[in-house]
């Protein structure tokens, strides 16, 4: 995608002297498309034979309506089926910014080839008041120009969709012939002959290069003693690499290619094309049974893989052994009836890194330390509103002193869209040019995106901040119950949030660090129980001593807690 101006605006535009003219310039912007990078780059130029014409006929074009354009965009070897071309939406947005009377095309076709697209185009075009032109076709905005641009916005989306049937047809009909429909994988070169009668004839050859590798490969992994990574290992100690093309080199396998690679089986003679089987033409250079062989192990390798997946538990990485600290690891045991039980067992003490002896945690004895852990933390209604109070207090005294700041950001703001108008005005009014235009928006748009970093991070320290830690007090009143109706998925989503790290000790106790802003959350709600408590004390010396505001009766969380507090608390 290019975006250029016209180096004469006065030749565009087909007016030799606009003084002398009392009407006033009407501005356009010129669209240019072709579909495919060969077309862009065809005749070995730069921008190959149908973009230059496509920008003469648009000059001529503005001449005739007496516009000038002030801008051009290029889509250079971009489909006309999607709407999210770079030329496109920089058109529309620039167009959207600026007072622009013209959108002039070569064809329709070069804006949209699908109905349903050509529609939300026009309708950004009519809202920035701006009138699609076709240098080519007779379209306006009467009745009759209307439905001339209908039925050929119809057109193109047929010709689209019907080219679309036959390229695919055509390939069905090659697959059935044996043929190769997409280029050929490494171990094959795509290659271009001409035979006696002149005619290009395109097949696929075995690359002597390549090919040995790609069977030494498929050997080597159906021996059932190497992984894949480490077949990677030796395949690309061997030399094998890519085909380089004109942009890009040679570069080694990945882990993902490889494995690609291993289970196409183009390599035994076998095209796979829209989840169909077909028999190539190709000559194979590896063995049906040597590739089934393969795809046996890999089979294999891949179930097991899934299996060790479905053992996971939602406990899984976040227990740590109370006496070593090192991670508990899921593990199962079976006893001679065939009874399997599930443990957490201290990886220090399997591996034997640490001197740790703790013994092993059945798996239902750690769920129900967790399960009871949650009632630990929950807290009551009224300690919620309480909390909840406080931190409205907290932000609404945090923002009281940053009004006139938030003040100054959306004045300056205006400032530099407004400076962003008058220099745009300027330039089409030929008092600057254009990179003295463009250096001034580089740094007006630098500007725009400093005080818009500022605002939006206003917004999510104040706004969101205030928000997520209402959010999370609401949790902590009905965590207990929430976990306990939860299933296994979710009750890992909640260990994750809730907590960093949970230790059982060698007497199967758990000692939980919670993860922030729970942590601050009951600190708060421990240190005002604790003050509501003494004042109880003095004026009630000889009542029963009461607990509020926590429904844990115990403190486990200290006095110094067990992270540091937020700012916003």
């Amino acid at each position: 995608m290019t975006i250029t101006a016209p180096t004469d605006a006065r030749a565009s535009s087909g007016l030799t002297d606009d003084r002398m003219d009392d009407k006033p310039v009407l501005l356009a912007v010129s669209y240019l498309r072709v579909s495919t990078r060969e077309q862009a780059e065809r005749g070995g130029t730069e921008e190959g034979f149908s973009i230059p014409a496509q920008r003469e006929a648009n000059a001529r074009k503005a001449a005739e309506l007496g516009a000038r354009i002030v801008r051009e965009f290029v889509d250079a070897g971009e489909s006309a089926r999607s709407a999210d071309r770079d030329g496109l939406q920089d058109m529309l947005a620039f167009i959207a910014a600026t007072r622009v009377t013209f959108c002039i095309v070569h064809k329709l076709d070069r804006l949209a080839r699908n109905r349903a697209d050509d529609v939300k185009i026009h309708e950004a075009l009519l809202a920035a008041g701006v009138t699609l032109v076709s240098a080519t076709e007779s379209i306006d905005q009467t009745p009759s120009g209307m439905l001339v641009h209908g039925i050929m916005s119809s057109i193109a989306e047929f010709y689209s969709r019907n080219l679309a049937t036959e390229v695919t047809k055509g390939l069905t009909q090659k697959v059935a012939q044996g043929g190769t429909p997409m280029r050929a994988p490494i171990g094959y070169l795509n290659v271009r002959r001409t035979d006696e009668q002149g005619r290009e004839i395109r097949t696929v050859e075995v690359d002597p290069e390549r090919a040995p590798l790609i069977t030494w490969a498929f050997e080597r992994y159906a021996e059932g003693e190497t992984s894949v990574t480490g077949l990677l290992r030796d395949l690309t100690a061997r030399g094998l690499v890519t085909v380089p093309t004109p942009k890009r080199p040679s570069k080694a396998l990945g882990k993902n290619t490889l494995y690609k690679l291993l289970t196409n089986p183009y390599y035994a003679g076998v095209i796979r094309y829209k989840g169909g089987l077909y028999p190539g033409a190709h000559e194979p250079i590896v063995e049906p049974a040597l590739f089934d062989t393969v795809q046996s192990l890999l089979r294999a390798r891949t179930a097991k893989m899934t299996r060790h997946v479905q053992h996971a538990h939602h406990l899984k990485g976040l227990l740590h052994c109370g006496t070593c600290g090192s991670r508990m690891l899921l593990d199962f045991a079976t006893n001679p009836r065939g009874t399997t039980y599930a443990y957490f067992v201290c990886s220090g003490r399997a591996s034997k890194r640490t001197a740790c002896t703790r013994r092993a945690v059945p798996v239902a004895v750690a769920e129900r330390l967790v399960a009871d852990s949650y009632a630990s933390i929950t807290i009551s209604d009224a300690t919620y509103l309480d909390l909840a109070a406080k931190v409205d207090a907290a932000f609404d005294q945090r923002m009281s002193g940053r009004d006139q700041e938030i003040a100054d950001l959306m004045a300056n703001r205006a400032r530099l869209e407004s400076e962003s108008d008058k220099l745009l005005a300027a330039h089409f009014a030929d008092a600057i040019d254009l990179p003295t235009l463009k250096r001034h928006q580089d740094r007006i748009r630098a500007g725009l995106a400093d005080v818009n970093r500022k605002l939006a991070e206003h917004d999510e320290h104040h706004t969101g901040g205030r928000a997520f830690l209402h959010d999370s007090l609401r949790l902590l009143t009905d965590a207990h119950h929430a976990y306990a109706r939860s299933g296994d998925a979710d009750r890992r989503l909640a260990n994750q949030a809730f907590y960093t790290r949970l230790d059982v000790t060698d007497d199967e106790q758990l000692r939980p660090r919670l993860a922030e802003p729970f942590a601050t959350i009951i600190r708060q709600a421990h240190a005002d129980s604790d003050h509501e408590g003494k004042g109880a004390e003095h004026e009630h010396e000889h009542d029963e001593p009461t607990h509020v505001a926590c429904s844990r009766k115990t403190l486990w969380v200290g006095a110094e807690g067990l992270e540091p507090p937020t700012p916003s608390l």
